[in-house]
This record gives structure tokens, C-alpha cells and sequence, in this order.
């Protein structure tokens, strides 16, 4: 027989005068006046199970029972009395006046409540994830979860993409990030690499023929952790042969809307497409948040020759750069405290300061305006900068001079800030498509390194040959509100073309090692081809609006790595490390 004929929010005014049997958890318990009330909780919802002493048995078992409590119910289904209805409830309208009463298990007073109005902090909920995952808001976010990677999986292969698993063991390869290393136990002192991503194997799928794949990917990274990031993480890898960057690009649009359709019921606008530069330039961020309606203006021509040597000296650099940010209505927002805060906060970007210019009266020029910089921009240079910024009366305009690299990072970041502390981020869904990134990072010291991976197809041979800090790539990014949902290029797929890179990125000599199956695989007749990998744990929190993915994760780590519920990573035993050839030794 089994133990259950109905799941507990199944239950409706449909169901009056059934005999039903339910199985749960205790989510709250009252007695009030002789009768006793349980909530009783399943993985669908809620029902109220009511017992009074007609029922003495089971009324004394209702009556030991306590939260957490894993019961079988029994009882008949009946409407809820005049006035006790709860709108807010999915079985709002009945209850079950209940007639027999198991206790399946006990439990003891959990640590922290299991609902909506919890305030555990974050290393308890981890240590007991089992429990923090009972709470309804944790099952639906997880439920969301199955339903994105589902409708991804049914949209692909529709289009004709395989789903292909590649292993998980494989070699360590730079891909921007530290490697998780497992020694080997048969090879002494070699190691594999846990994959940051699936990116050489997909491609030689494409050599192999298959034309197009896709996977659910497990990968890992050892870096440094934000909201954003796990160690370990799951992406949605795509990959096509006899592909352009419009094919992959219209095949992932057309996946998100499908998908935001069919699972939020949300028709996404229109997804614009701004250049790498472009979106630097005007959001100081390679992924804008286009729900907030501030932008930077470039002020480095008006900056030449002003006696402010902070302002006039990045104006004369070639990789200098002078911007504006205009605060609409901030000047008689914000306190001198609130701005020396921003100035604090664009520190932590690299700036070494942050100017500014209250416009408090604009037509009665400079005695209008507020700013401990007036006097070294002149009154005609101080007339053009609210000229270009359309500063209006109650506006403040703050400024960033560095190098380019520096007022994007802070005047980007400073932006976000200002959208959120001014209340003017626009409440809808704002995607966008990132193009034409360059080939390389360049740092301060010049060296290149891959802005997206060393397998990235740039844009022009002749620039890659005569000026490869200024190469641009066939390279796409796909954003969504501010977050980076993935990012993709066409694929190098000739030989001659991936050893140049391999040796701008000066590994020329390392190549054969590392990369020598892809180099030997570039021999025998490789298609173009191209793909995408989109982050599923950021996809899911941004549906799930929540602010960071460890909400979308079952078990996820902490921002130090660290599991709490296994506490993992730990030490093991000796013989272990002797059957891996391998002794710890303490630091220093």
C-alpha cells in the first residue's frame, strides 16, 4: 500500500469529502483551545491538518509531535470554516480534519527557523544545508534550476545539437585561472587538472565531425571567490562547425527567449549590440547594466592644456583618459560625507581621487557652481564640461583622470553605485550582446595575455602580425542586467593562425607541450567553428532574483572554498599521500 494518495499542496475545494493520506514535515504547530493544528510540508507546499479529541489516539500523538516532525497523516478532506480561509496559502480553502497520526521520525529543534523569515547567517545554513534546503523559497529556486536545464536541453536538441559529456580529468592548461590539480597515483609525480571549461575538447569534436554539441558542464576554477563565483560551477557549453558569430549569437538569443517565455512567462526586448569599445567607453564595464540610464563622457580634448597637471597630464597620454559622470539631481542629494564615501570607493579601483562639480545656479556661471577645482580649469573649460554633460541645475558631475584601464573601473563601478543610491535603475530586463572584443588584456607592463582564451579567431591576420595589442577578435559576450551570462568566439582553426597567438602569448616553445593534441588535431582538416558556454548558476540566480549563486546551488562553498557541511577541503591520511608519492610539509 502506498504511504501517500496525494502530495500536500495537491489538495483543492475539488478534493472535499476525500479520505487522503499525506506525508511530511511538521512546518508549524499550534494548539488552540483543545484543537490542534499542523501545517503539514511536503516538496509541493503546505496543507493544514487539524485534530481534536474525537480522535483521542491520534490527538495524543498531534499533541507530542513538535516542528521538523516527519508524520503520515490521515483524514478526510473538508472546506476551512467561515472566515479562516488563507488567500495566501495554495490549499488556503480546506483542511484535512485528520483521523490517524504516525510519527515516521522525530527531530530535534532545528538551529535556526525554516521559513521566509529566517535570519541565519550564511555558515550555519551551509553547515546544515540539508535543513536550509527544506525552506520553500530554497526548494522552489532549485525547482527553477530543473526547469532552466530541461527547456535548454529540449531547445538544443531541437536544433539538432548532441549532448556529449568530455572528461573531467584532464591536463592543466592556462585559461586565466588557477587549476584544481588531482596527483596521480600510477604516474608519480604527475598531476591532472580539473577542467576550467570543456574548451579544447568541444573543438575537437567539431574536428571529429559532429557538427554541433552541446553539455551541461561541471567545471572548476581555484580563484578568488565573489557572489558570483564557486569553485566549482555549471555552464551551459555550446559548440557548431560551419558557423559564423551571427549563427551562435541567434541560436543563444533565441534560446533565452525561449526560455524567460516558457519559465517566467517574460518576453525579453530587443538585444542591442554594442562593440567591446563602445561599451567601455560609455559604461566604463565590458558588461553594462542597461537599466541604468548614467553614462561617461570623455573630456580629455578640453583637458590639453588646463593648469590642473592631475587632469592634463592622463589628457596627453595615449593611454591616458579624462571622463565625466553626471549625478542628475544629486547636488542637493548628497552630503559631503556621501561623496568623500565615493571618493573612498573609488580607491578600491585604482583611483587616486575623485573630483567633482556641484551645479547649483548654471546661469550665473562659476559663482554657481561648487567644486575645489574651479579655479585651476578656467571659467571657458568649466563652460564646456557642463556643455558636454547637459549638467542642469541640482546636477553634480564627478571626474576620473588615470590611466584608461583606471577611470573605466572606478567611473564604471561608481556608476553602478549611483544608479542604485539615486534610485534611478529602471525595473526590466535589459540584455545586450558585447562584440569586437580585443584578442589581448594588456597590462601596465605591456604583456598580453588572452582576453577571452588563446583559441579565440582575431578579426584581421594583418593586425595580429603588426600591432597584436590592438587586435580585435570574433569574440561575443551576451549580458544581462549588468551580469556576464557567457561569453563565445569562432574558433582559430588553422595551424598557422593558433601558433602565432601561442607565441605573441610567448608560450610559443610550451605549446607543443600543452597544447600538442590540438596542434596535431589542426593538421588533419578542421572546419571553422565556433560556440558559447553561458554561466547556468548565474542564469538561474538572475531568474530566481536573487543576488548571489550560492542561492541556486545545492551545496555550494563559501567565499573561502570551504564546504561547512562536509567541511572539505581536510586533511587525509598518511598511506593516502604515500600510495599519491606525495608529503605535506608545513608553510615556511
Amino acid at each position: 500500500m502506498a504511504m501517500r494518495t496525494h502530495h500536500c499542496a495537491e489538495l483543492t475545494a475539488a478534493d472535499v469529502g476525500e479520505r487522503v493520506e499525506l506525508n511530511g514535515w511538521v512546518h508549524r504547530r499550534r494548539d488552540h483551545g483543545g484543537v490542534i493544528f499542523l501545517d503539514l510540508r511536503d516538496h509541493t507546499g503546505i496543507v493544514q491538518v487539524v485534530y481534536d479529541p474525537d480522535e483521542p489516539e491520534s490527538f495524543a500523538t498531534a499533541d507530542r509531535v513538535r516542528n521538523e516532525y516527519v508524520l503520515r497523516a490521515s483524514g478526510r478532506v473538508r472546506p476551512r470554516p467561515e472566515g479562516m480561509v488563507n488567500p495566501d496559502l495554495a490549499t488556503g480553502e480546506i483542511e484535512v480534519l485528520g483521523a490517524t497520526l504516525e510519527i515516521l521520525n522525530a527531530a530535534e529543534t532545528p538551529p535556526f527557523q525554516l521559513d521566509e523569515y529566517s535570519t541565519a547567517g550564511e555558515d550555519i545554513r551551509l553547515r546544515y544545508r540539508y535543513l536550509d534546503l527544506r525552506r520553500p523559497e530554497m526548494q522552489e529556486r532549485l525547482r527553477l534550476r530543473a526547469r532552466i536545464t530541461s527547456h535548454v536541453r529540449r531547445y538544443l536538441e531541437d536544433a539538432g545539437y548532441l549532448e556529449v559529456e568530455t572528461p573531467t580529468l584532464t591536463r592543466a592548461t592556462p585559461e586565466g585561472a588557477r587549476d584544481y590539480l588531482v596527483p596521480s597515483r600510477t604516474q608519480p609525480g604527475s598531476f591532472f587538472a580539473l577542467p576550467q571549461s570543456p574548451q579544447i575538447f568541444k573543438q575537437l569534436l567539431m574536428m571529429s565531425g559532429f557538427d554541433r554539441y552541446y553539455q551541461i558542464a561541471r567545471c572548476y576554477r581555484d580563484e578568488d571567490l565573489r557572489a558570483d563565483r564557486q569553485p566549482e560551477f555549471t555552464q551551459i557549453d555550446v559548440e557548431a562547425a560551419f558557423v559564423t558569430e551571427s549563427d551562435v549569437m541567434a541560436l543563444t538569443e533565441g534560446m533565452l527567449r525561449s526560455l524567460f517565455d516558457k519559465v517566467l512567462d517574460v518576453s525579453l526586448p530587443e538585444f542591442p549590440v554594442l562593440t567591446w569599445a563602445e561599451a567601455v567607453r560609455r559604461f566604463g564595464s565590458d558588461k553594462p547594466d542597461l537599466r541604468n540610464p548614467l553614462e561617461l563622457v570623455d573630456i580629455a580634448d578640453l583637458m590639453v592644456e588646463v593648469d590642473f597637471d592631475v587632469f592634463r597630464r592622463p589628457a596627453n597620454d595615449a593611454r591616458g583618459r579624462v571622463a565625466a559622470l553626471k549625478a542628475p539631481g544629486a547636488a542637493g542629494v548628497l552630503s559631503r560625507k556621501a561623496i568623500d564615501d565615493y571618493q573612498d570607493f573609488v580607491g578600491g579601483y585604482g583611483a587616486r581621487g575623485l573630483a567633482y562639480i556641484k551645479v547649483n545656479d548654471r546661469a550665473a556661471g562659476v559663482s554657481g557652481l561648487q567644486s575645489p577645482i574651479l579655479k585651476f580649469l578656467g571659467a571657458d573649460v568649466v563652460e564646456q564640461v557642463l556643455e558636454r554633460t547637459d549638467a542642469v541645475d541640482g546636477d553634480l558631475v564627478f571626474f576620473g583622470a588615470d590611466h584608461e584601464r583606471v577611470v573605466g573601473d572606478a567611473l564604471g563601478n561608481l556608476r553602478l553605485r549611483l544608479g542604485a543610491d539615486l534610485g534611478l535603475v529602471e525595473d526590466r530586463w535589459a540584455p545586450l550582446w558585447v562584440t569586437d572584443w580585443p584578442v589581448f588584456d594588456e597590462g601596465r607592463d605591456g604583456t598580453l595575455t588572452p582576453a577571452h582564451h588563446p583559441f579565440t579567431m582575431p578579426r584581421s591576420a594583418d593586425e595580429m602580425q603588426t600591432d597584436p595589442a590592438r587586435a580585435l577578435a570574433k569574440a561575443y559576450d551576451v549580458v544581462l542586467n549588468g551580469v556576464e551570462l557567457g561569453g563565445g568566439s569562432i574558433r582559430i582553426h588553422d595551424i598557422a593562425t593558433q601558433r602565432k597567438v601561442f607565441e605573441t602569448l610567448n608560450i610559443g616553445q610550451e605549446a607543443e607541450v600543452k597544447f600538442g593534441h590540438l596542434l596535431d588535431a589542426l593538421r588533419y582538416g578542421c572546419p571553422p567553428h565556433g560556440g558559447i558556454a553561458l554561466g547556468l548558476d548565474r542564469l538561474t540566480m538572475l531568474m530566481a532574483d536573487t543576488e548571489a549563486i550560492r542561492d541556486v546551488i545545492a551545496f555550494p562553498k563559501t567565499q573561502t572554498a570551504f564546504c561547512h557541511l562536509t567541511a572539505a577541503p581536510a586533511p587525509v591520511d598518511a598511506h593516502q599521500l604515500r600510495d599519491l608519492h606525495i608529503r605535506v610539509t608545513k608553510a615556511g
